[in-house]
């Protein structure tokens, strides 16, 4: 650790050493707290979060502040303090572009965090390791450290909100670069809920992330095509960022605006950005930001056929990606990362052994003990009648022993004669089961058409009663007329409707009462896309009165191609209902487990090829181990584990379906998703 203290020296005196006037609002606050403090450990804190105040506004400030924190605490041999200063140190070589240097400070400021146990700046550390890997666009690390940050601010519950929205956004960035927009807008929407209803955020020395987190937000309406709402939030981060003179941020915002309206071919303004934006780069200097400013004000220019111009910002992109890039510094980057995942491995290894050790330490004593019972054994088997009352009792023991197993053996000679008795009866408890398993469905849909008749009903009741108290002046007028015309029109309409709502309601009745039929009804002609999607959301209203808690999108996609299919209803319905019943038991399990950013999903496709029909039914709940994958349409009579498929119910599935002349599959599992396939020939 002590290698780059000379090289910090160096930049302190290349870079100045005193304070500038620039400086966050929290600033004050930390140096009257500073002025007040009356012991060297609070002075140093002091220092590093004085330090932290001018990240975005004041470099030198940054270093100057860290500096005299780092002496204090290295002069008092105070690891926590050394820990947090160093990580300052950090910030400002990874904002000037010096990566491999911030890397191996990082790494540093690391283990004197985990040595101190300061859980609060090795979050902070680790969050600051992720931000190098994502400044050179290697995402797939830097979330890593994002996500170990995230687990120790939860897991310790560190007061600070700024720092567990940093990190939140921070994990949102890292997967637009992965171009895995959902999950990013999760993780932004989750920061900027947070900053919004935060009442500590004003307080941190690390400011306000209100600029960072709408940002963000923009690039990501920008990625997802909705470029005015982009807009929207790149001019909020910029105002957001002037009371926090953060000028990092607004740099950020100016940049990405400019980049904006290149887009939408406004070289003007996007020149406009470009130059505020590089301006603040400089005078930083944030070399990340001055790379991709002047690239664009390059390009810019050489589109304006502006030679001098686009020379003069190329010499700025050159000398700034030559800082930020250079092929040596790329090599460190990568010696320093792979070093420290060859000490973390020998970390892990030197674990591995001490817990070798210590079972090999407990098999020996193990082994000593058995010795000496043996040795006691031994011993008291020297006398002969000690050793025939052992015996005894030995042959009592097992004759006691061979009664248990033969008692054993008969029970399970009997419980196999009524296994078999029963096993025939299982198939049509299974059958009549799933008719059971939709009541609730049932009563959920039904319930819609039968209130809208009673409403109806009573609507038309209350015209009928108008209407005879009209009829009953005997004189009319032509108002008189138009009023009962129009009260006669309205009486027709709720009439039709409960006509439709009529036919609704004994469209499902019947429909459940094919289902609950015990012999194979006739083949005809029906509407498949309307009969699975039915059964869709009946198991679906079935399992949520069930469990309340329960939730899951149901994703239809039926093809109109589909049209008519000659099928028996009521045994297809069934081997639909124990697919579905299947899937959403699946992503209920797993919603059980709480995952994060889980959202369960049941998706239902149709689709009419030249010679089938294919149904698919798609879940993303827990994923089925091998060997069930192997069983799974075999009919086992024994209760299944937790997570597994109810394999009586899809045997019977696939025996309906092969009824029919088709074929139910369990396709390859993809992106974690389990899917079924129901294929029924095209009778021509």
């Amino acid at each position: 650790m002590k290698q780059v203290y000379p090289v910090l020296l160096l930049f302190t005196i290349l870079f100045g050493t005193t304070a500038a006037p620039a400086q966050s609002p929290q600033t004050a606050g930390l140096k009257q707290a500073l002025a007040r403090a009356t012991t060297d450990t609070t002075r140093v804190l002091l220092l590093a979060d004085i330090s932290a105040s001018y990240r975005y506004s004041r470099f030198d400030s940054v270093m100057h502040y860290a500096w005299r924190g780092l002496n204090l605490a290295q002069r008092i041999k105070y690891r926590k303090g050394e820990g947090r200063c160093l990580s300052r140190i950090g910030i400002l070589m990874s904002e000037r572009g010096n990566l491999p240097q911030a890397l191996r400070i990082d790494l540093d400021a690391l283990q004197l965090n985990q040595a101190s146990r300061d859980w609060e700046g090795t979050a902070r550390t680790l969050n600051q390791t992720g931000l190098l890997y994502h400044a050179l666009e290697d995402y797939r690390p830097a979330l890593g450290y994002f996500f170990r940050a995230k687990k120790i601010y939860e897991t310790h519950r560190v007061p600070d909100d700024s720092q567990i929205i940093s990190v939140l956004t921070n994990i949102g960035a890292g997967y637009e670069g992965l171009h895995q927009l959902d999950s990013a807008a999760y993780f932004l929407n989750r920061a900027w809920e947070l900053t919004s209803r935060s009442r500590n955020v004003h307080q941190s020395p690390w400011g306000n992330p209100a600029p960072y987190v709408l940002r963000e937000l923009g690039l990501l309406q920008a990625k997802l095509g909705h470029n005015e709402e982009a807009l929207r939030y790149y001019r909020r981060s910029a105002q957001a960022a002037v009371p926090e003179n953060d000028l990092r941020s607004a740099c950020r915002a100016y940049q990405y605006m400019a980049e904006l309206f290149r887009t939408r071919q406004q070289s003007d303004s996007s020149i406009y950005y470009a130059r505020k934006a590089l301006v603040l780069g400089q005078q930083l200097p944030f070399v990340i930001g001055v790379v991709r400013t002047s690239s664009l004000l390059n390009d810019a220019f050489q589109a304006r056929q502006q030679p001098d111009s686009a020379l003069k910002y190329m010499r700025i992109m050159l000398t700034a990606q030559d800082s930020l890039y250079n092929p040596q510094r790329i090599k460190q980057l990568d010696a320093i990362g792979f070093a420290e995942q060859q000490r973390l491995r020998q970390l892990e290894e030197a674990q591995l052994q001490y817990a070798t050790q210590v079972r090999t330490y407990a098999l020996l004593a193990g082994t000593a003990f058995l010795l000496l019972a043996a040795l006691l054994l031994w011993r008291n088997n020297r006398q002969k009648r000690t050793a025939n009352r052992h015996l005894q009792e030995l042959n009592e023991q097992i004759m006691l022993q061979k009664a248990e197993l033969t008692t054993q053996r008969d029970n399970l000679a009997r419980t196999l004669l009524e296994l078999k008795a029963t096993q025939s009866q299982l198939v049509l408890r299974e059958k009549m089961a799933s008719l059971g398993e939709l009541m609730a469905g049932v009563a959920h849909e039904i319930q819609m058409p039968t209130h809208a008749i009673k409403d109806l009903a009573g609507i038309s009741v209350s015209l009928c009663q108008e209407l005879s108290e009209e009829l009953a002046k005997g004189t009319f007028s032509i108002d008189d007329l138009e009023l009962m015309d129009e009260m006669l029109r309205n009486l027709s309409q709720y009439q039709a409707k409960i006509g439709q709502h009529s036919q609704r309601a004994e469209s499902i009745v019947r429909g459940m009462l094919e289902y609950s039929g015990n012999s194979p009804g006739p083949r005809q002609p029906t509407d498949l896309n309307t009969l699975a999607e039915d059964y869709l959301r009946l198991t679906y209203h079935d399992l949520r009165a069930k469990s309340r808690h329960f939730n899951a999108a149901l994703l239809p996609q039926l093809d109109p191609a589909v049209g008519l299919v000659d099928v028996v209803r009521q045994d297809l319905g069934r081997a639909l209902v124990s697919l579905f019943a299947n899937a959403m038991q699946a992503v209920q399990q797993r919603q059980r487990l709480g995952e994060e950013d889980y959202v369960p999903q049941v998706m239902l496709s149709t689709k009419r090829a030249a010679q089938h029909i294919e149904i698919r039914v798609r879940n993303n709940g827990l994923s089925l181990t091998e060997e069930a994958r192997a069983n799974v349409f075999q009919r086992v009579f024994t209760p299944q584990p937790e997570g597994e498929t109810n394999s009586l119910s899809l045997a019977l599935s696939y025996d309906i379906i092969k009824g029919h002349g088709g074929t139910l599959t369990l396709e390859p599992s993809t992106d974690g998703f389990t899917e079924f396939l129901i294929t029924l020939p095209v009778r021509g």
